[in-house]
């Protein structure tokens, strides 16, 4: 028997693979399609974009070169010196309008602190699931591939997946098969939102006469397309409820007359060679977890790709689970560590959702559209816009309410940087907790020990302190306890952190 089965090996079930192998769980992975790539996770179809939440989550596990490298990204986002900006390069649209990331307040995200995960990058499905797979790999996982699940039953110690006519038996099962899951149809999942607006295409295409049609977004009385630097990479929105979405063969014909109406060009297209449909239907399930079975990324919830939010939301999923799940396969979770993961993840998703409604409202053709996207395109044009678009886009604004009044706990920590070199970042390739002791504390290093096998233990002055004396962070880079200069919480109020979560010490404190 599996500590858990997974079942999807996109990339958040093989992240969330590695995170489980990383913590010496045994894992499976179930995968229904034969063949790890395809044309659709490679470019241009596969194009992704990574933000600075999920760049940060691969930097935290020591992958980040690993992933430039096989995305074709000469360098890290931003360079490793300690004095740099943290201002971004490049922000994210907002329903296909532009933001300047010059406009964007530094003072905003004040605790940020200059890395090498700074800001997001593009890639592929396919570089990202190779370099995740192969860790999975290295790390034990068993990918099965080719076996879709028929069939699944749980009890009180177990779960069994029904599989390529094998039983496949774990104590838990994580449905991480995307937005047509079929976990989270065998296991009862509620699944609740609102439904689409529109038929959105991606295909690759032979033009005659592209010059017809305009790099970028492109916003019509009629709808929206979008083509890219990649030859025939073309992006299409018709706002038609849905309607056609996997309801008719995508014909080359059908595709240009659709291109032909939204464009209000007589474009033609010479070839097909590949095309597939989407809408914004926007879903969520109403608890990620159901007794033995839990969900992560579409499985859980799904939206419209505007904004490139999707990918993102899940790895993010992924990262957060992780550690809890291995903790409790372990038994060392505390009480109700694991209900944690709804309780945090559902209000992110639900944001997402939010943010993707809001665009597909802004771009939906009409009669107020135009004054609509006049009155966004100039609150994007103010530096309050600018920057609430980035925090919202970038996955670094997310907090979870922990229960405290600390400004740092509930976020993503900054990647404090000591003086002998070491960053943050490098401490949590392992997957444990971290508690950085800024200023040497004797108190809080001997409290650590109790808690040596769980977290680890850091002491040094930082470049830059942000005015913290010491920092508990969580295995997915949250922090869960921070304490400024000048307060004497002492050991004590670490140990109730480090208590609530990672559980009772399990070697006598000095």
């Amino acid at each position: 028997m599996y500590d858990v089965t997974i079942v999807g090996a996109g990339p958040v079930g093989l992240f969330l693979a590695a995170e489980l192998a990383l913590a010496d769980c045994s894992v499976v992975v179930l995968e229904k399609d034969p063949e790890p790539t395809s044309a659709w996770k490679r470019l241009p179809l596969g194009l992704r974009g990574l933000n600075a939440g999920s760049v940060e989550a691969f930097h935290r596990r020591g992958m980040l070169r690993e992933l430039l490298d096989a995305s074709g990204v000469d360098a890290a986002p931003v360079g490793a010196d300690p004095q740099g900006s943290t201002a971004p390069r490049d922000v994210a649209h907002f329903a296909g309008l532009p933001v300047d990331a010059s406009r964007i307040d530094p003072g905003a995200y004040s605790s940020r602190l200059p890395g090498p995960a700074m800001e997001g990058t593009m890639t592929s499905l396919d570089a990202v699931e190779t370099v995740l797979a192969q860790r999975a790999a290295r790390l034990g996982v068993r990918i099965v591939r080719g076996t879709g699940v028929d069939d699944l039953t749980q009890d009180g110690d177990s779960v069994v997946a029904r599989a390529g006519g094998h039983d496949y038996q774990a104590r838990w099962l994580v449905g991480c098969d995307g937005g047509r899951s079929t976990v989270r149809r065998l296991a009862g999942f509620a699944f609740v939102g609102t439904e689409p607006l529109f038929t959105g295409y991606v295909a690759r295409v032979d033009f005659a006469g592209p010059q017809q049609l305009g790099m970028g977004f492109r916003h019509t009385p009629n709808g929206m397309y979008l083509r890219t630097p990649f030859e025939g990479h073309l992006g299409m929105m018709d706002f038609d409820g849905g309607a056609f979405d996997r309801s008719q063969p995508l014909t080359r014909e059908h595709l240009q007359s659709v291109l032909r109406r939204i464009s209000g060009t007589d474009v033609t297209l010479e070839k097909v060679h590949l095309a597939s449909s989407f809408t914004d239907r926007a879903m969520q399930a109403t608890s990620y977890r159901e007794g033995r079975v839990l969900l992560a990324g579409d499985a859980a919830h799904i939206h419209s790709p505007l904004g490139g939010q999707g990918l993102n939301l899940g790895l993010g999923d992924a990262m957060n689970l992780g550690w809890k799940l291995a903790a409790t396969v372990h038994g060392t979770a505390p009480e109700g560590l694991l209900d944690t993961y709804t309780a945090e993840r559902h209000p992110v998703g639900t944001a997402i959702l939010d943010w993707s409604r809001a665009q597909v409202a802004t771009m939906r053709p009409g009669p107020n559209t135009p004054a609509l996207r006049k009155l966004f395109t100039g609150l994007l044009d103010t530096r309050d816009g600018a920057t609430h678009v980035f925090r919202n886009t970038s996955g670094l604004a997310h907090r979870y309410d922990l229960g405290s009044d600390q400004p740092l706990a509930g976020a993503t920590s900054p990647d404090f940087h000591l003086a002998d070199g070491t960053r943050l970042g490098d401490l949590l390739h392992e997957g444990h907790g971290v508690v950085l002791d800024l200023t040497a504390d004797r108190r809080l290093r001997d409290a650590a020990t109790a808690w040596k096998d769980r977290i680890r233990y850091a002491s040094g002055p930082a470049a830059d302190d942000l005015g913290y004396s010491a920092v508990l962070v969580r295995p997915d880079g949250v922090v869960a306890w921070a304490q400024d200069h000048g307060s004497d919480g002492g050991p004590g109020t670490f140990q109730q952190a480090a208590t609530r979560w990672f559980g009772r010490p399990t070697v006598p404190s000095q």
